[in-house]
């Protein structure tokens, strides 16, 4: 059976990382059944040091992306087939955006949203021994805000960034509409994709100013629902 690795449950989802919601969702929507292995230390196995990744038949595969198309080719997925080539361009197109635009977003309302931050350190760190508790969180945290400047989303102001952000909900919502997936009424590869963020903001159980604005959109707040509601996310 595959095994996917992740971080583990936190803030009411499934999982901390919108990549390995993705790959969760993915193989819920493509009816192949797996294992889900949730523990921190499941980065030292990674191959790529990242998570998640997958083990299947002794191979290891790592970043959502690449899982993504090696689940598809192996086990024939016909999630995407009933798109046409501007649909599968469109969803090629609009994945790259949440997952290198979005995404950036989400690590800075974490990581360096003073009121976020708090939150954050103890849902991540409150098990650590003494004394790494004690430093340990603040000094990763301080990678994470150098990483965000030298991506160039901690240039921004935060009133930039959630425009930023609300450009990406108001164009989801706008393409979601009054449909039950993205790309019509079947799910479609996409639908991973889009959850996997969208719960990041509207499912997670602390507030802050990006969530606030993502749950604006009561159509993408259905749309998470429903999506939790009938594959147990």
């Amino acid at each position: 059976m595959i095994k996917l690795y992740g971080f583990g449950d936190a803030f009411g989802v499934i999982d901390t990382s919108p990549f390995v919601v993705k790959v969760d969702l993915f193989l819920k929507l493509a009816g192949i059944d797996y294992q889900f292995v949730n523990d921190f230390n499941n980065l030292k196995q990674s191959p790529k040091n990242k998570l998640p990744f997958i083990e299947d038949e002794g191979e290891k595969i790592a970043d959502s992306a690449f899982i993504i198309k090696y689940l598809t080719e192996k086990y024939h997925i016909k999630l995407d087939d009933h798109l046409n080539d501007e649909q599968k361009a469109q969803l090629s197109l609009y994945t790259h955006a949440l997952d290198e635009s979005l995404y950036w977003t989400l690590v800075y309302s974490r990581w360096s949203k003073e009121d976020t931050w708090p939150v954050i350190k103890e849902a991540f760190f409150n098990e650590l021994p003494i004394p790494l508790k004690w430093f340990f969180p603040n000094m990763l945290r301080k990678g994470v805000v150098k990483t965000l400047v030298r991506q160039g989303f901690g240039r921004h102001s935060e009133s930039e960034l959630l425009s930023k952000a609300d450009e990406h909900f108001s164009a989801l919502s706008s393409l979601l509409g009054e449909k039950d997936y993205f790309f019509g009424e079947q799910a479609c590869s996409f639908d991973a994709v889009a959850y996997s963020s969208l719960c990041q903001f509207i499912s997670v159980d602390y507030f802050n100013s990006f969530n606030q604005q993502a749950r604006k959109y009561k159509n993408l707040v259905d749309y998470c629902q429903r999506i939790e509601a009938k594959y147990a996310m």
